[in-house]
């Protein structure tokens, strides 16, 4: 057995009081029994357009936030993950980047998101986040000692495929920080997280974003834990910053995996019309 935890968050512009909000919410957790804390994305700071990206990230090497986090985690001996945060790349872009932090304070794993939302709404402005961020280009997984993690992060929740090599890769526990919309997090937010669960039977922690933020963004909030049968089994429904806390078993993956074995029986075919 195995308790995890995710953050709920409301997190602003500043990384310093961002930083602060989480320690309260993170010694929280560990107060409760958590062995793996996950943080929302964009939870060390939340900007809305590049301008204000590139007034408060930092790189990568000697960032003074991660190096804090990563004493919390060594401080309390148990995972932390931020669920991410931007980082300048070569191109001028940055990297919407997830950090796993064990138990010793070392960096256990980073995930660089790979699905980014470029859409063409009608009667909206068309939305490039390729335009700020650079996508990833390979999945990601980690030992947690109990079970093994599968990364994503918010819109990579839309893309089955990535779930389902993680899954076949050994990932049971899938981890999905989020800063849903409220619109779409009204309407496909439960769905797709429970989704992802049955079709790989895998938990499922979904750490997100809530409430009017300093952006100006609104965000869903509602965090999640879904077992790998498809039963949310624990849920913070508002969109307050706050724990969730959940006691998983390593043991009903396999059990699910077996009842509803669709990763074993899945086959490859061919489309009529297309190559192979």
């Amino acid at each position: 057995m195995m308790k995890i935890a995710a953050l709920q968050m409301r997190s602003g512009l500043d990384p310093e009081a961002n930083l602060v909000a989480l320690e309260v919410l993170l010694a929280d957790a560990v107060a409760q029994g958590a062995d793996y804390v996950l943080t929302p994305e964009v939870s060390l700071i939340f900007p809305e357009n590049r301008e204000q990206l590139k007034s408060v990230s930092a790189p990568f090497e000697g960032h003074p936030q991660l190096a804090r986090v990563s004493a919390l985690a060594r401080q309390y001996g148990i995972f932390v993950h931020i669920g991410s945060l931007p980082i300048p790349v070569a191109d001028g872009r940055f990297a919407n980047r997830s950090v796993l932090f064990g138990p010793d304070g070392e960096q256990a794993a980073l995930y660089d998101k790979i699905h980014l939302f470029d859409a063409d709404i009608a009667g909206l402005n068309a939305y490039r986040e390729s335009a700020t961020y650079k996508g990833g280009e390979r999945a990601v997984i980690a030992n947690l000692g109990a079970i093994t993690l599968g990364f994503s992060i918010c819109y990579d929740m839309r893309f089955p495929r990535l779930y389902n090599a993680l899954a076949n890769a050994g990932a049971g526990l899938m981890a999905v920080p989020a800063a849903f919309t409220v619109p779409t997090g009204q309407a496909h937010w439960h769905v797709l997280l429970r989704a992802r669960a049955i079709e790989t039977g895998s938990y499922v922690i979904a750490a997100a974003q809530g409430g009017l933020h300093e952006n100006g963004r609104s965000t869903y909030g509602h965090s999640l834990i879904v077992d790998p049968w498809g039963k949310v089994i624990a849920e913070l429904d508002h969109d307050q910053p706050g724990v969730l806390l959940a006691e998983i078993d390593p043991a009903a993956v396999t059990e699910a995996r077996g009842r509803v074995p669709a990763l074993a029986n899945a086959r490859d075919f061919a489309l009529p019309g297309l190559q192979s």
